[in-house]
Parts: structure tokens; sequence; C-alpha cells
């Protein structure tokens, strides 16, 4: 784990959540904004991240921003998810 407890929280957090917790890639930058934490997961794991309706990650961010309040900094979450490429099945008529 890191050194910072927002980035601790993050990735404790989001490891409870996939399946597969060795994947995940958390990195922090300070700007003048606040800090700003990309998240990057597994192919497989996106939707459980995000969640239905984007659920999941509004409490995540909200909890992380949470967390930044009680560090007096301004926490934002970036979730990095590859683009899903759904295939179409085209159906022949007779």
């Amino acid at each position: 784990m890191g050194t910072f407890k927002d980035q601790d929280f993050l990735e404790y957090v989001v490891k409870s959540i996939v399946s597969n917790p060795g994947s995940v890639e958390i990195t922090r930058v300070v700007d003048e904004m606040g800090v700003l934490f990309t998240l990057k997961v597994a192919q497989e794991d996106v939707a459980k991240v995000i969640g239905r309706d984007g659920q999941i990650a509004k409490a995540i961010r909200l909890l992380l921003r949470t967390v930044g309040y009680t560090e007096k900094v301004r926490a934002n979450l970036k979730i990095d998810a590859p683009q899903i490429i759904r295939s179409s099945t085209t159906v022949a008529s007779v």
C-alpha cells in the first residue's frame, strides 16, 4: 500500500469489489485543482466498479471525497475503462 491515506482507502475498496485484485492500478496526481486518482482494472471488472447506472462509481467517489476532506485535499476519481466492443450478430433471412 502507498503512503497516502486516501490512496490506501481507494485501493482497499476497489480490491474488495473486483474479482482480480492483482490487476488494480491506481495513480495519484496532485495539481492546482486537488488530487486526481486514475483507476485501472481488468476489463471483466469494469462493470463491477462502475455498477448499474454508475451507482458504485458514485459511491466510491463520495467516500473518496470524504476521506480527502479529512486530509484537507480535494479528491477526484477517473476510471480508465477500456472501450467495450459488443459484437453484433446478423441474422440472414432465408
